[in-house]
């Protein structure tokens, strides 16, 4: 059996300007802070003598290897991304960068911000424009309903609220 596994399916390359700024810090202060840190580490460790039972080294050099990785993942990614500053013309309706309340059968409501792959996180309400959720929600306005596959089964929404930042 193979390790091989097919590449995932290339996600949306656009992002608000707080994530590409979140995202060029991260890439900063990995390349300037921690990995001459784990390097330091690292050259310490090995000086201890006998490698293949040195834990300390051990752990270094995966740690190096995580940094490293996320490193080149982020210096080409942040070339390829295309930030959207500028909220649409029509804010009435939802596009890229949008705030957004929706209401269930149910009348659960949830508020979330539609934001690039690289940018999501669920604790803040932000959905990748590339999640099932916020394709059937583009372009809705107040009032309107949309129906989502999600994985539980077929989701019903009304759209109770649009806004943007700025």
């Amino acid at each position: 059996m193979s390790r091989w596994r097919p590449p995932p399916p290339r996600s949306t390359a656009i992002i608000t300007r707080a994530g590409f700024q979140r995202l060029q810090a991260e890439l900063d202060e990995l390349w300037k802070v921690r990995r001459p840190e784990v390097v330091a580490a690292l050259a310490a460790a090995a000086a201890e003598g006998d490698r293949s039972e040195n834990a300390e080294y051990t752990y270094r050099k995966k740690q190096l290897g995580e940094i490293d990785r996320r490193v080149r993942y982020l210096g080409k990614r942040l070339p390829a991304l295309k930030v959207a500053d500028a909220a649409p013309a029509d804010r009435s309706a939802i596009y890229f960068g949008a705030w957004f309340t929706v209401e269930d059968v149910d009348g659960a409501s949830a508020r979330y911000r539609i934001v690039g792959p690289d940018e999501t996180d669920a604790k803040a309400g932000h959905i990748s424009i590339d999640s099932p959720l916020a394709r059937a929600a583009l372009r809705k306005r107040v009032d309107e309903e949309f129906e989502v596959a999600l994985p539980e089964g077929m989701a019903s929404y009304v759209v109770v609220a649009v806004e943007y930042d700025g």
